[in-house]
């Protein structure tokens, strides 16, 4: 009887033991546990952090045409589906032909919509920047991407998947009226691109686009209009649906006429309205 009660005791103290063992480690566990999220990057912000985040995300989303109109909790909503994808410049977003996994959306930077020849050649169909989308129309069509698109500098890009997408047009009938308009817009400017290509001549295309350029950021001074060219020769003769060597052959002539003056990249216009005048005149 004696015996059975001293290994009563002897029981009871080793599971006194282990309790105390217990109640440690778990102390330990928790205290580890905070320092791990106190010590992780991704952790170290309130709570808040994360729909801040999405709120920003659904401001840059409300800059863009075909989401104006939605209200802040759906632009919340469509932000908390939106993954930032960071590109260098001359880095491709995607190519033609590739299968069209979703849409974009230009935060910051610029990205080039082109097409290429077999041989090379290329033709730029539009230069997007901060609040323009892109592809729209594969994810509707199902088809591929029916060109190809590449950073020109350090660009971040919002990706919308075809599937929510899809779900936000079928939510909001207002939203697939205006991808409707960019759309037609891109058509109507594709077939100018078309009609440039087929009835002007490269000295006309290129006086159209030095045109458009002073029109947009020219600087007038006591000579004339002064304009930097914000792309090389090389970009500017896909641009404008030809070749590097005609296209500096072109400005030398103009220059020789004496309409501009070049200086590296920027470009003196003497006389605006003889350049204007050149881009209305035939073959």
């Amino acid at each position: 009887m004696v015996w059975r009660n001293r290994q009563d005791a002897i029981q009871q103290t080793h599971q006194r033991h282990r309790h105390r063992q217990g109640l440690l480690r778990g102390a330990v566990g928790r205290t580890s546990n905070l320092n791990t999220i106190s010590s992780c990057p991704r952790c170290s912000g309130t709570i808040s952090a994360v729909p801040d985040s999405a709120h920003k995300l659904g401001q840059t989303l409300a800059k863009v045409h075909i989401f104006s109109g939605l209200t802040e909790s759906e632009l919340g909503f469509l932000a908390q589906r939106t993954v930032p994808r960071h590109y260098s410049a001359g880095e491709s977003v995607f190519g033609e032909g590739e299968p069209c996994s979703g849409f974009f959306v230009v935060e910051s930077g610029n990205v080039r919509i082109f097409k290429s020849s077999p041989h090379g050649r290329e033709q730029v169909l539009s230069i997007d920047g901060p609040g323009s989308s892109i592809a729209e129309v594969p994810v509707f069509d199902g088809g591929n991407y029916p060109a190809s698109a590449t950073a020109i500098d350090d660009a971040t890009l919002l990706f919308v998947s075809k599937r929510d997408f899809q779900a936000l047009c079928l939510a909001h009938p207002q939203v697939p009226l205006k991808v409707l308009r960019v759309v037609g817009a891109r058509l109507r400017r594709l077939v100018g691109i078309i009609e440039e290509l087929s009835f002007t001549t490269v000295r006309h295309r290129l006086a159209s686009y030095l045109v458009r350029l002073a029109q947009k950021s020219g600087k007038r001074t006591a000579e004339g209009v002064e304009v930097t060219l914000p792309i090389t020769n090389q970009e500017l003769a896909a641009q404008i649906g030809t070749v590097r060597e005609l296209v500096s052959r072109n400005l030398s002539r103009l220059q020789a006429e004496g309409m501009l003056k070049i200086d590296g990249r920027n470009v003196l216009i003497f006389n605006l309205t003889a350049l204007e005048e050149e881009n209305l005149a035939t073959e």
